[in-house]
């Protein structure tokens, strides 16, 4: 199918200690979905030979992990160095990548987890997609019910209170993933609609 008719491929790499990180994963999974993607979620802590070549077909791979100790989890830490041999053949050069993490504290150094999910994606060579939303909870008329309440940039940030279940995630936390999800696809198919309209100019041309 050519990359002007099939709708974007997204896969969500990520990993969950302990569930707070997968309702999020889930959220940019819905985003995304409903914005028209084909997505897969694929846990990287159990990842295996045809989840590996999903993320190679993917057209954006969207990661994400706990901020534990100010960066992202050891699992996910393991999986990023297992890219390397998709770095090696330039498997991943030209995608489409984003980010979304979860601490037990409103900042909890997320900045930081994001930022790793960022050279990551810059290694690979890939085409880093932002928030796009201005912060919110940042005024007297503002509350914590609003998109982005933690106001970060580079990515989706959430925070649930380290004596609460998955049940305990923000709802306005999942709302701002969902919006990545459907800011990703979106990104998504205009590159690829780009790329359509640059190769059939050049077969006009030739």
């Amino acid at each position: 199918m050519s990359a002007s008719t099939h709708a974007p491929v997204v896969s969500v790499a990520y990993h969950s200690g302990y569930g707070h990180t997968a309702v999020v994963a889930e959220a940019v999974r819905a985003g995304a979905a409903g914005a028209g993607a084909t997505v897969h979620l694929i846990k990287v802590d159990e990842i295996d030979d045809a989840q590996w070549e999903l993320l190679d077909a993917s057209d954006a791979i969207v990661f994400g992990s706990p901020t534990y100790m100010g960066t992202a989890s050891g699992a996910f830490h393991v999986f990023a160095e297992a890219t390397s041999k998709r770095w090696f053949g330039d498997v991943w050069q030209d995608k489409v990548a984003a980010g979304f993490t979860n601490s037990g504290s409103k900042s909890g150094d997320k900045l930081h987890t994001l930022q790793f999910f960022q050279t990551l994606a810059a290694q690979h060579g890939m085409t880093w997609v932002n928030l796009g939303l201005k912060p919110g909870w940042n005024s007297s008329a503002g509350s914590e019910n609003d998109l982005n309440r933690l106001g970060f940039f580079s990515g989706a940030a959430a925070q649930t209170n380290s004596d609460e279940g998955p049940e305990g995630v923000h709802p306005a936390d999942i709302a701002t993933a969902e919006h990545l999800g459907r800011r990703v696809t979106e990104q998504t198919r205009t590159v690829l609609a780009g790329r359509a309209a640059l190769a059939a100019e050049v077969l006009v041309s030739v």
